[in-house]
């Protein structure tokens, strides 16, 4: 091919725009342009080239990363890949309000001076949790990384546990978020086995303790390690803080709000009460996983503690906007209202394994390819590691990757399912009943 052949930015655009009609017209301009000077270096290198495939390929990749809602059937309820918990109505019209218009973000509206962003939010978490005060950041990472500054940041020691120097997600590792807060790692006890004897030993040697809640692994057999009770009394003998990162935000461990809907999937989560109640200086925790709100990470405590953290220079770094503050306070209001079962992620995980099947028979009626089969949910996101819901699972025979992909680029209603056992699965327990129709719509497209 002679590079005058290739076509010219406006024909390639021509060609591939109306495909793309959600991306933007300068970036498909942007795409065909990179097509063609891609073809041009092959064609002169001597090869082939197929600029309208090449634009094609761009456009692709930049149509599906385009943010859009999308129906979680995977059976992970708390899905991080997928936005982990959806939040409550009230909670979406709360940021909604702080979104498009103004608000009393920082600003007494009785006298008109200026006040804390955390005023509310402090008060609320007071009640829910049991603690002398709290406020909020953009994530549990940047919680620890502002706690651990605030008590250590200035190369001081903090023990951790070797079985608690856990990786996050991004392959973000404990010990590389301690030397970014300034603080420096003192590893105590072994990966499996860890005992206050080991603590008691470095205690006088460090600014801190601090105990993380393993995420998304936990470690079973010849195990141990120091309990709540026994770090917070060894902190207290040495007059140091003791921070407990309890990781998924379970307000509560025994979980009252289920009634007697079965809770044994919890069985081992620490609880934010529970560790307050211990004596815990700093608790913190996400606000998008069992706590069934926005993305946060939420720190509660001592008041010394606390107000250390809140007038550290990270805090400004690190701070919430208006809108999910305001999110976070109308899901926490969903405790202190004992209305926890009507925040989606709990209405879901408590939803009896009957009303799921019923909920699935209504989604396939006449539908070919499809049968009812038993499943485990899992409460995801690093919550509660090992443990399962039972549910019962939508299955699709047919080309696997065919039905998945077509479920998942459906332009009404995109459905993740799961591939498993030569099969496509969708797992109702994770999709909210409202949008069983939306399941059902897109299935009858896609298998008739």
């Amino acid at each position: 091919m002679d590079p005058r052949e290739l076509p010219s930015v406006d024909a390639l655009r021509d060609a591939v725009g109306p495909d793309f009609p959600r991306v933007p017209a300068p970036l498909v301009v942007d795409a065909c342009r990179a097509a063609i000077d891609e073809a041009r270096e092959e064609v002169l290198a001597g090869g082939t080239a197929d600029p309208l495939r090449s634009a094609n390929a761009r456009l692709e990749d930049i149509d599906a990363s385009r943010p859009r809602g999308v129906i979680n059937a995977t059976g992970v309820l708390l899905h991080t890949n997928l936005g982990r918990a959806p939040m409550h109505h009230g909670a979406i019209a709360a940021y909604a309000g702080r979104a498009r218009a103004a608000g009393n973000v920082e600003i007494d509206i009785r006298t008109g001076r200026r006040a804390s962003r955390d005023a509310y939010l402090s008060t609320v978490l007071r009640a829910v949790t049991g603690a002398d005060d709290g406020f909020a950041v953009t994530n549990n990472a940047g919680a620890l990384l502002l706690s651990l500054a605030s008590v250590a940041g200035d190369g001081g020691r903090v023990a951790v546990s070797r079985g608690e120097l856990i990786e996050i997600g991004g392959s973000f590792r404990l010990p590389e978020l301690m030397r970014a807060s300034g603080a420096s790692l003192v590893e105590v006890g072994t990966t499996n086995r860890t005992r206050v004897a080991d603590f008691v030993r470095v205690a006088a040697d460090v600014r801190a303790i601090l105990k993380v809640h393993p995420s998304n692994y936990r470690i079973d057999g010849f195990q141990e390690e120091a309990s709540v009770d026994d770090l917070v009394r060894v902190a207290t003998d040495h007059g140091i803080p003791f921070i407990h990162d309890v990781g998924s935000g379970l307000v509560d461990a025994r979980a009252p709000w289920l009634g007697d809907a079965p809770r044994d999937w919890l069985a081992h989560e620490p609880g934010v009460r529970q560790s307050i109640d211990a004596g815990s200086d700093l608790v913190l925790f996400s606000g998008d996983k069992l706590l069934g709100g926005p993305q946060a990470g939420v720190i509660v405590g001592t008041a010394e503690a606390v107000e250390r953290a809140r007038r550290h220079p990270v805090a400004r770094a690190v701070r919430l906007d208006g809108g999910t503050i305001a999110a976070l306070g109308a899901t926490l209001e969903r405790y202190l209202s004992n209305q926890v079962l009507t925040l989606p992620f709990w209405r879901l995980a408590a939803m009896p394994v009957e009303e799921i099947q019923t909920r699935a028979d209504v989604v396939t009626e006449g539908l070919s390819q499809t049968s009812i089969v038993d499943g485990e949910s899992i409460p995801g996101a690093g919550s509660v590691p090992g443990r399962t819901i039972p549910t019962r699972l939508i299955r699709i025979d047919g080309d696997e990757d065919a039905i998945w992909s077509a479920l998942a680029r459906d332009e009404e209603h995109a459905v993740i399912g799961i591939r498993r056992d030569a099969a496509v699965h969708l797992d109702l327990r994770s999709v909210l009943p409202e949008d069983d129709h939306r399941v059902r719509d897109a299935l009858v497209r896609v298998i008739g």
